[in-house]
Order: structure tokens, then C-alpha cells, then sequence
């Protein structure tokens, strides 16, 4: 055979086909993740707010503390109430609806309080519309996103979006808490309305309420379709929480998550501020220490959603609550004119812990009660706002009566005991997978 006869059988060969390495895309779930986390921070702006503003409503308007404390425990037990409707709302209505409304209703009750001059306005603004807002964003919408776009790194990902709130408070509270001291409390609440109002680009654009939206599967799992809207919202809420208050576990979890919103959001976020303006702390001093909760607030809480993926998370509830006690007890001795070491360890410590809770919390909702997890664990959240607006309330009380708050912090250190126990007490759904467990 000739040179130029074999050369051309060669060229006959087949020869294997050279591809471009294909870019690796980032799965849309964590797109969705973003925006929630930013939606998030932005409707959790007003929560720097309250502990910010006690003392210079009660120097302009005479208002008592107890009275502040009210209107500041009506919107923190709206929040709460809210929550499981909203998750059944984001059902039939979807995600995107029911949070532009949210935020809409957040920005006006902010914007709106800049004109107030009685007490009952207080609770209109704050209260009703701010509380009915950030309800509707509350974890509840955490665990709704959770629920639809991820099947592995749950725990994470549950982790992630409620250090979005903390994000939150480290982003405003230095912020309020200057515009406040240079400026009034006034544009502090007009800085709170545009952040909310600037998110709302965002979920317009960005936000999706299922997967099958954009022809994708959740992060690690398989393509499901996306099921017909969920008529009978409310009926529907109610009726999950008649089922799930005929278990145990329910009335254990609403405790002690009860107990954990009237130790972080009604106690440290609403009358740290005011308690260390008492021993003359300076209120920019006070909230940075706050903001400073928030920085290991994040790292806490996403620490803890990895934890929950791989231990036990009613051991890990109980260590938690068991430490916040320990914190608490000491505070009252750590509280100065000025910021010293021990104080600082006190907030690291406590920023640690803050809602490092939720993400065992919500992985227990999700053990017990399966597909009706996310309502469920919304009526939890009640309570733990219902905890929080208690607190809010007779905390400002105590120190109209006892001239200061040593005996809040004291019986905050008790009922967190209380809560180590009630999480131990929560049985295991026998027979349950490793990996639905985990979440």
C-alpha cells in the first residue's frame, strides 16, 4: 500500500471530538437565597429602631417607658401572629406578592411615625403596619424559600437567611444610632422607610416562588412541578395549628422558642440600650456594642445551621440555652459608663448564641411535621414573639417600678434554664431518615 493510500485510510479513522470545558453555573436556588437575604436585612432595618428611640420619645412626648414598651410589644406580637399566615399567603399568592406588600407596609408605618404626636399613633405605626410587615418576612419566609429550593444544605442555608436579620442590625444600628444622636429620631425613621423601599427592586427582578418557575430542580434534589396555589390560606393555618397543638413537641418548641424571644429580641434588642444609657453609657457606645452582637450573630448562626446538619438538635438547643442563662446572669455586674473587656466578651459570647437557635428549631419543625413544617414552625415563631412583646412590655415596666433593670436580666437567666430542659424533653420521630433529620 502505498504512503499517500495509508495516509488518507488514517484521515477515514475516527478521531475523538475535543469539547470546550463547559462553565459550571451556580444553581439558581442560591440566587434565590441572595434575594432573600437581602429583602431580609432591609425589612429588618426598623428593628434597630425601638431600643434607639425609648429615651428621646420619652424626652419629647413624656410618654412612659411602659407605654413605649406597649406599642414596642404590639409590633413584635404582630410579627409573631403574622408569620404562619404569611407562609400559607406565599402559597396561594406566592412568594414575590406577599413580600413587596410586606415591605410596602413596613416603609409606610416608618415614614408615617415621623408625624406622630399621641401614643395610640405609636401603635398604629409601629405596631400595625411595621408589625404586619416584618411578620410577613419573618423566618416563616426563611423556611418557605428553604422548603421550595433546597433539599441538601438546609440546615445551611436556614442558618444563612437568619443571619440576615443580625446583617441587618449591624448594617443600621451604628447608622440610627448616629443619625439619631447627631440629627433626631425623625430621619433615623425615614432612613428605615428607603431601606425598605430599595429592596423592593430587587424581589420584583430577582425573586422566583418555586423552581419549576425557571424550569430547574431544588439544589440537590429532582425536578418536581409547582403545585396549584393553596386556596383557603387561613383555614389552612388554623387547622395546622389545631393538628400540631394535639402533640407535645409543639407545646415544647413554641416554649422554649418563646422563652428565646424574650431573652434576645424583647430583652437585649429593646432595653440593652436604654439599660446602659442608665449607668451613662453613651447611646452610640450602646448600640455599636449591639451591632457588634450582629457581626457574631452571623457567624453563630451559620456555624449553627452546619452543626444541625450533623448532630442532634435538641442537644445542641439545650447547650444553647443553658449558656444564654449563664450570660445573662452576669450582666447586670458588667454594665459601666464605659466599654471593658468583660462586656465585650459578654457580647461576643451573646452574639454567638443569639438565633443560633433557629436553625435546630426549625430542623425539628421539619422532623415532626413534614410537609406542614414551614406553618407549623411560623406559629413557633409566634410564640417566640409573643415571649419577645411580654418582655418588651414588662421590661420597660420593671424599670418604671424599680428604677433599673437588674431583676429583668435575672429572671431572663431563669426561664433560659427552663428552656434547656423543654428542648431535652422534645422525642425523636423514630424511623425517620439521617438525612430528613439533618434537613
Amino acid at each position: 500500500m502505498s504512503q499517500t493510500t495509508e495516509s488518507a485510510a488514517r484521515d477515514d479513522l475516527p478521531r475523538p471530538v475535543l469539547e470546550a470545558p463547559r462553565r459550571r453555573r451556580i444553581h439558581r436556588a442560591w440566587t434565590v437565597a441572595a434575594v432573600a437575604f437581602v429583602t431580609i436585612i432591609g425589612g429588618a432595618a426598623f428593628n434597630a429602631l425601638p431600643g434607639l428611640l425609648i429615651d428621646p420619645l420619652h424626652e419629647e412626648f413624656r410618654w412612659s417607658r411602659g407605654e413605649i414598651g406597649l406599642a414596642v410589644s404590639f409590633d413584635m406580637a404582630l410579627y409573631g401572629l403574622t408569620a404562619p399566615f404569611a407562609a400559607a399567603l406565599m402559597d396561594r399568592f406566592g412568594i414575590r406578592r406577599v413580600v413587596v406588600v410586606a415591605l410596602s407596609a413596613v416603609a409606610a408605618g416608618a415614614l408615617a411615625s415621623v408625624w406622630m404626636t399621641a401614643a395610640w399613633q405609636l401603635m398604629i405605626y409601629w405596631g400595625l403596619l411595621v408589625g404586619l410587615g416584618t411578620g410577613a418576612m419573618a423566618m416563616s419566609f426563611s423556611a418557605t424559600v428553604t422548603n421550595r429550593w433546597f433539599v441538601a444544605r438546609r440546615g445551611l442555608v436556614t442558618g444563612i437567611l437568619t443571619a440576615a436579620g443580625a446583617s441587618g442590625q449591624l448594617v443600621f444600628l451604628p447608622l440610627c444610632a448616629w443619625i439619631v444622636d447627631r440629627h433626631g429620631w425623625r430621619p433615623a425613621s425615614v432612613t428605615v422607610a428607603l431601606a425598605a423601599l430599595l429592596v423592593v427592586p430587587f424581589v420584583v427582578l430577582l425573586m422566583r416562588d418555586h423552581p419549576a418557575d425557571v424550569g430547574a430542580a431544588p439544589y440537590g434534589g429532582e425536578f418536581v412541578a409547582k403545585p396549584a396555589p393553596a386556596r383557603g390560606a387561613a383555614s389552612r393555618t388554623v387547622r395546622v395549628l389545631v393538628d400540631a397543638a394535639r402533640t407535645g413537641p409543639f407545646w415544647l418548641l413554641a416554649g422554649s422558642f418563646a422563652i428565646c424571644g424574650a431573652s434576645t429580641n424583647g430583652l437585649i434588642r429593646t432595653h440593652f440600650v436604654p439599660s446602659a444609657h442608665d449607668h451613662h453609657m453613651p447611646i452610640t457606645a450602646a448600640a455599636s456594642l449591639l451591632a457588634v452582637i450582629g457581626i457574631f450573630d452571623i457567624i453563630g448562626t451559620v456555624f449553627s445551621g452546619w452543626l444541625t446538619d450533623r448532630f442532634d438538635a435538641r442537644r445542641l438547643l439545650a447547650v444553647y440555652y443553658a449558656l444564654r442563662g449563664v450570660s445573662l446572669l452576669f450582666l447586670p455586674i458588667l454594665m459601666q459608663a464605659t466599654v471593658e473587656p468583660p462586656m465585650v466578651f459578654f457580647i461576643v459570647f451573646y452574639g454567638l448564641d443569639w438565633v443560633a437557635t433557629v436553625p435546630p428549631t426549625l430542623a425539628l419543625c421539619r422532623e415532626q411535621y413534614g410537609e406542614d413544617s414551614a406553618i407549623v414552625f411560623g406559629w413557633v415563631l409566634a410564640s417566640h414573639q409573643v415571649g419577645a412583646a411580654l418582655v418588651a412590655f414588662l421590661g420597660g415596666v420593671a424599670r418604671d417600678h424599680f428604677g433599673s433593670y437588674d431583676v429583668v436580666w435575672y429572671s431572663a437567666g431563669a426561664l433560659c434554664a427552663m428552656a434547656a430542659l423543654m428542648a431535652l424533653m422534645i422525642r425523636r420521630v423514630k424511623g425517620l431518615p439521617a438525612d430528613v433529620v439533618a434537613g
